[in-house]
């Protein structure tokens, strides 16, 4: 599946905002977001314009895919099967991205950014109610259980990302074991559970057109 591969620093400095791609990197002082607060680009510090109406509603549909490194395509089918369902749509929206396999891994602190939680998943290191799973998109239920396998619960990398997420609160609707590396799902997330820097009815605003 296609994917963006290039510097992700350069995502949060068009978006103006920290979008946390980078786990540690993101909260110390070697963010470049902190040294070159401009988009990038030659003319991104001279260029400053005002963005408002279509621009917004881009701008927040944007920050949504770059935080859950999702494409075009995928990021509108995630919309239009919220938009058939019962509810409010950017609400429905938002848990969608956030029941993705890649997402619960980074919650469940197996990695300290999503992008290296979508490779923890690919190389086959996690498992849903006792089966490998290593699709990235895969979307967890209510009652799964989410766990690093076995074999690769020594890995450096995953140790490391438990001791950093271990100092942050878990979220409400996963009953995580740091532990054992293990999570179960208690509950669909709900908005007020997840902390984004993303207006969500803009993006239903933009694709409602």
């Amino acid at each position: 599946m296609a994917r963006y591969t290039g510097p992700v620093c350069r995502l949060c400095r068009r978006e103006g905002t920290k979008l946390f791609l980078k786990g540690t990197k993101c909260t110390s002082d070697r963010c470049p977001l902190e040294k070159r607060n401009f988009a990038p680009g030659q003319h991104g510090q001279s260029r400053k314009a005002k963005i408002v109406g279509y621009g917004l509603q881009l701008r927040e549909k944007q920050k949504a895919k770059r935080i859950y490194f999702t494409l075009e395509t995928q990021f509108r089918a995630y919309y239009e099967k919220a938009s058939r369902a019962t509810g409010v749509t950017g609400e429905l929206l938002i848990q969608q991205l956030e029941r993705r396999l890649d997402n619960v891994a980074f919650r469940l602190g197996f990695a300290i950014s999503r992008r290296q939680a979508r490779q923890v998943v690919r190389h086959g290191h996690v498992e849903v109610n006792g089966r490998k799973v290593n699709i990235p998109s895969f979307q967890v239920s209510v009652g799964d259980v989410v766990a690093i396998r076995e074999v690769a619960k020594k890995l450096v990398t995953i140790e490391a990302s438990r001791d950093f997420a271990q100092q942050s609160p878990a979220p409400s609707w996963i009953n995580v074991d740091f532990a054992n590396l293990t999570g179960t799902i208690i509950a669909l997330p709900k908005r007020e559970d997840v902390n984004l820097p993303v207006n969500e009815q803009l993006i239903v605003e933009l694709y409602s057109k």
